[in-house]
């Protein structure tokens, strides 16, 4: 029997399709918490009274329902391991960084069964949402290298410009932290109940706030190097795009302080803390280019962005 194949092109649509699939279970794990629903399912792994299916009861329903998405999304980033490995030319980077998704998903089950069973403690909840930003970091990272050809690569920009990428990923990750702190001092704990950290809201709310007017300074720096030494387009477009979906957040997140931290408004937030992230790191992965002459193990053909001539051989 033939073993399929996969084309580079069709291995980069399951790449994506896996990087959407995390982004999502970011939204629903964020609206378990919002709607109140945080120990709807009070056991784990069954749901309740060794049920594995929930009751027809409102917060278990929501709580079942994210962790049926969970069971989704660890299809998918099954199906980026296997892709890799029928994908023709194989790659080991490919195979490895889809690896990297599965034993982060499966550390993304276990600590959502710890939350639980240690009932929501912030340290906890906190940890969750940052391993989904390390997985969504190893599902772009996955997703871009799938659309390059293999080999080495060289910077595309400037020495100060690597530097002030890096800045920059630093200034993202400080943000998003300090965004858990706010979240976890906050009102919305997934249960009325639940602990809550021993900060007063708005010293978390300013040093976050802080640290946003940072990574806004650095991303204004950075385009406008970019700008200034005539960097190709599409890497320009990309911190564009950063700055307009960050701007965007901000805004947000002054509005949902301001108006009393409504539950839509955060839910709002987490989608666009997870943008920003995806954004600021796309960017980054845009200051280093292929080196590589010869294709991806193809004659002449076209792997994401970049063709490659066959006469160049």
């Amino acid at each position: 029997m033939r073993v399929p194949t996969l084309s580079p092109p069709a291995y980069r649509r399951v790449t994506l399709f896996a990087l959407l699939a995390l982004t999502f279970i970011v939204v629903t794990g964020g609206a378990v918490r919002l709607t109140g629903s945080g120990l709807g399912c009070p056991d784990w792994p069954t749901c309740a009274e060794n049920r594995v299916v929930a009751p027809w009861e409102y917060h278990a329903m929501v709580e079942f329902v994210n962790r049926t998405i969970t069971g989704l999304v660890s299809v998918a980033v099954m199906l980026a391991v296997l892709g890799s490995l029928i994908r023709r030319p194989r790659r080991k980077d490919l195979l490895w960084l889809s690896v990297g998704l599965v034993a982060g998903v499966i550390g993304q089950i276990v600590l959502g069964g710890l939350t639980v069973l240690f009932e929501l403690k912030p340290g906890f909840v906190m940890a969750h949402f940052l391993l989904s930003m390390v997985l969504i970091a190893n599902a772009v990272v996955l997703h871009h290298r799938a659309g390059r050809p293999a080999g080495p690569t060289r910077p595309a920009v400037g020495p100060d410009l690597l530097t002030l990428g890096r800045l920059e990923i630093a200034a993202a990750g400080l943000t998003i932290f300090l965004g858990t702190v706010v979240t976890a001092s906050g009102p919305h704990g997934g249960d009325e109940e639940v602990e809550r950290l021993p900060f007063l809201l708005p010293d978390v709310t300013r040093l976050h706030g802080i640290a946003v007017v940072l990574f806004l300074a650095v991303t204004l720096v950075v385009l406008w190097r970019l700008r200034k030494a005539g960097v190709e387009r599409e890497v320009q477009r990309r911190s564009e795009v950063l700055l307009a979906v960050l701007v965007a957040q901000a805004a947000l997140g002054y509005v949902q302080y301001f108006t009393g931290v409504p539950a839509l408004l955060v839910a709002f937030h987490i989608a666009g803390a997870t943008a920003v992230w995806v954004a600021v790191l796309r960017l980054h992965l845009a200051f280093r280019t292929p080196v590589a002459t010869a294709g991806d193990g193809s004659d002449g053909t076209s792997v994401g962005p970049w063709t490659v001539a066959a006469s160049s051989r």
